[in-house]
């Protein structure tokens, strides 16, 4: 296994901003553009930063090529950087995100029967510990949809995470980080673009699940998330939240602008600047409302 750096153990972090009614920001990226934005926001808050990426965007860019890239960053970087394997369906993906050197991973069998769930995620908890003993493997139940993209209508019907199943989830399986269904959804709905609307969160269920838990709890879905409820939903207990949808807006609208200002330019990396500023400006407004300084 390769490890990315000497730094503090991820679970550590991760109690600490539990105890202190804080969120770690968990931010996707799919390119060096998105990479790059997420570092330049979080630079000068001083707090940690999850750098997520899903099974599709790890084969874009490269399982193994994004840790190496993350372990060359965190010798520079004054803050610290976990990076987590996010929404992984099979065993084998989950194994290479550890072996690689990741901190996390999100063993995701949400769209399965709960005991065929609870049953695959207790041996896949067992197997990834053996690779590495602070490795954190977050479970998801519930159905909170899939795609961090654009949706034109909301999805039929939603199911909220029992308290019941998740203290029975939690326990069969031994997972370190739960992902509940408390009103978020993944993605963002066409009528959310122009900021009139915005996603809203059930604090009491989050709260409930936190009790009967007693784990950190991520919130998947967090883009264009109401700001009062995400306040609130981490005082009840949510300990990281996952920004995804937003970042890649605001990465194609910048390159958009730029690509119609700039129509002669062809030097990639002079049309970059925009993207990385925007997407920078998002992380840190986000870090700072999840994470204000004491």
């Amino acid at each position: 296994m390769a490890e990315l750096s000497s730094q503090k153990p991820l679970a550590r972090v991760l109690a600490e901003a539990r105890a202190a009614q804080r969120a770690i920001g968990h931010f996707n990226v799919s390119d060096l553009v998105l990479l790059k934005g997420v570092l330049a926001g979080a630079q000068g808050l001083n707090v940690p930063v999850i750098v997520g990426a899903s099974e599709g965007e790890r084969e874009f860019l490269g399982t193994a090529q994004l840790a190496a890239l993350v372990r060359s960053l965190r010798d520079d970087c004054p803050f610290p950087i976990y990076l987590n394997a996010d929404h992984t369906h099979s065993l084998p993906k989950a194994l290479e995100a550890a072996r690689a050197g990741f901190d996390s991973v999100v063993f995701d069998l949400s769209d399965r029967p709960l005991e065929d769930n609870v049953r695959c995620t207790k041996a896949a908890v067992e197997i990834l510990k053996g690779v590495n003993p602070d490795f954190i493997v977050e479970g998801e139940i519930g159905n909170i949809g899939s795609g961090s993209e654009i949706h034109q209508t909301a999805a039929t019907e939603y199911h909220f995470t029992t308290p019941a199943d998740a203290n029975e989830f939690v326990r069969a399986t031994g997972i370190d980080v739960l992902a509940p269904a408390v009103g978020n959804f993944h993605g963002v709905l066409r009528e959310m673009l122009d900021g009139s609307q915005d996603k809203r969160l059930n604090i009491e269920v989050i709260r409930a699940v936190a009790a009967a838990t007693c784990r950190p709890l991520t919130l998947h879905g967090g883009s264009r998330t109401n700001e009062g409820d995400l306040v609130k939903a981490i005082e009840a207990g949510i300990t990281i939240v996952h920004i995804n949808t937003e970042l890649r807006l605001a990465w194609r609208q910048s390159l958009a602008e730029a690509l119609a200002s700039h129509p002669d330019e062809v030097v990639p990396y002079k049309l970059l600047r925009g993207p990385v500023d925007a997407v920078a400006q998002i992380v840190r407004a986000k870090l700072r409302l999840l994470c204000p300084s004491p």
